[in-house]
């Protein structure tokens, strides 16, 4: 292979006293001594330097639905190249990509940011999605190739949980179309703190506040995890944020948990629960809310706020049914529906 790996140096950190550096990527913003790394395992400090372990080191590449990521507001029906490096920033004890995010050796295959785009293209991608592991750890592997994409005529989205600062966000935000942010438990500080090791949440809506004041295409996710991450009190606090910071067309996607990693004796979801908090999203005006993971149920579908008929039927990632116009507007009514791009036929 072409491609010769050498240490890359790493973007947004700063140089402090007896060589130790600040990385200023992810908001741990971990001090990191000589010959140390961050809490991501994957930046390491070398001689007062800060240099990134995994650029060009693919744990994980594919071909996806863009539905998967879940987008559903953007570019429906397109496919995309998914692209993963090793590490994180979070230790979510029920990860269910732990041994690329969390393993202590992983293995990669070379994989430059040129080659990334080309396979894109070859296999016939409309974009390329950053995604399974936390693609603010591969920061500038992920800047490179969607730098390149773009040049190509691809589009690129983000699948992130989105602790990163706001710095990072700024950098990123040139080359990225949309992103999807993964919360779980609903952002319950408590849930984050003791299950994923997260001190603190709010960098997270200070990102996507960030992301907000770009126009860059947002979606949310919430994981919701039985018995330990199931409060409707807190699906109701986030919905109402994401209601009053980023709008009530923002695509709300409540996923039903599967047991996993350290947390695999947990139950699946109850249906139940899954439709009480898809019931509370709705109530807090969220027009597009929707369920994940529960093929064939019918919150999977897209339904016209104006007139309330279904103009996308879903099932899983497969959209079986399209009733809106080539430039989104609903077949029945004409109410125009906040979509992002094109339909993309297969």
């Amino acid at each position: 292979m072409w491609f010769i790996l050498s240490a890359h140096e790493a973007m947004l950190y700063n140089k402090e006293a007896e060589k130790a550096v600040q990385c200023c990527l992810c908001a741990r913003r971990c001090l990191i001594g000589d010959g140390a790394s961050g809490f991501c395992l994957v930046r390491k400090n070398q001689g007062g330097m800060l240099y990134t372990l995994n650029y060009g080191k693919a744990v994980a590449f594919g071909v996806d639905p863009i539905g998967k990521k879940p987008l559903l507001h953007f570019n429906p029906g397109a496919s995309v190249a998914s692209i993963a490096a090793a590490g994180c920033n979070f230790r979510c004890q029920f990860c269910d990509n732990w041994l690329i995010s969390q393993g202590k050796s992983v293995t990669e295959n070379l994989l430059s940011p040129e080659e990334i785009v080309r396979l894109a293209k070859e296999s016939n991608c409309q974009g390329i999605s950053y995604t399974y592991t936390e693609p603010t750890i591969f920061m500038e592997y992920a800047y490179d190739t969607a730098k390149i994409a773009h040049d190509a005529g691809l589009f690129n989205t983000f699948v992130t949980n989105g602790y990163m600062t706001r710095e990072a966000v700024r950098t990123v935000l040139p080359y990225i179309d949309a992103v999807t942010v993964d919360f779980k438990a609903a952002g319950d500080p408590g849930f984050y703190k003791t299950v994923s090791a997260v001190s603190d949440v709010n960098p997270i809506f200070e990102a996507l506040k960030e992301f907000k004041l770009t126009g860059i295409h947002i979606e949310i996710t919430n994981l919701v995890i039985p018995k330990t991450g199931d409060s409707m009190y807190h699906v109701k606090c986030l919905a109402k944020w994401i209601n009053d910071y980023l709008g009530p067309n923002t695509p709300f996607h409540l996923l039903r948990f599967h047991p996993d990693y350290k947390m695999s004796t947990l139950p699946v979801t109850p249906v139940e629960d899954m439709e009480n908090a898809y019931l509370i999203a709705k109530g807090e005006g969220l027009l597009f809310t929707y369920l994940g993971n529960l093929p064939g149920h019918v919150a999977e579908n897209t339904y016209c706020p104006a007139c309330s008929e279904p103009v996308i039927y879903r099932n899983s990632f497969e959209i079986t049914q399209w009733n809106i116009t080539d430039d989104m507007h609903c077949k029945f009514c004409g109410n125009h529906l906040p979509i992002k791009g094109k339909y993309h036929h297969h």
